[in-house]
């Protein structure tokens, strides 16, 4: 396997396995953790230079796909990095075959927004997406899904050259 060259000062966003890395990112900021090893999940690791400065996991499932836990670490958010995982995170998403995307969030509406994303009721990303584990942890835990946020993206003409 090549390792990829990182360089001081730049932005590069690589799929990655290792998981302990990703687990300790989100638990640092408090972010659920359950079910990251889920052997269909994709993470993503943002890094500037060879520091780890945030990371993005996705669920697919057939035509749909869940992002989970866009985390970028305290002392760099507000440079685009969020942004930057959010797209690669869509990119690997229409890459595994999804149309439509879907997320979680209580807090973070705005960002969503700005990306395109349109909030939509909670029982619509939990049937398009029943089984991924993020899905399945708030289904266990109706409570914790009941103050909930779900947010959709249609993802189906990315790729697509216009003729």
């Amino acid at each position: 396997m090549a390792l990829r060259r990182r360089r001081e000062g730049v932005l590069s966003i690589e799929q990655t396995r290792d998981l302990d890395r990703v687990e300790a990112m989100l638990a640092a900021t408090g972010m659920i953790t359950d079910s990251i090893r889920w052997p269909g999940a994709c993470y993503l690791m943002a890094w500037m230079g060879h520091e780890p400065v945030g990371a993005a996991g996705l669920e697919p499932r057939v035509s749909a796909a869940l992002i989970r836990s866009v985390v970028v670490v305290e002392s760099m958010r507000g440079k685009g990095i969020g942004k930057a995982l959010v797209a690669a995170a869509r990119k690997a998403a229409v890459t595994r075959g999804a149309r439509e995307l879907y997320l979680f969030s209580t807090d973070a509406g705005n960002f969503f927004t700005h990306l395109g994303f349109i909030e939509v009721p909670v029982d619509q990303l939990v049937t398009a997406l029943s089984g991924v584990p993020q899905v399945e942890y708030y289904r266990a835990r109706p409570d914790e899904l009941a103050h909930e946020v779900a947010w959709w993206l249609d993802v189906s003409r990315d790729g697509v050259i216009e003729r």
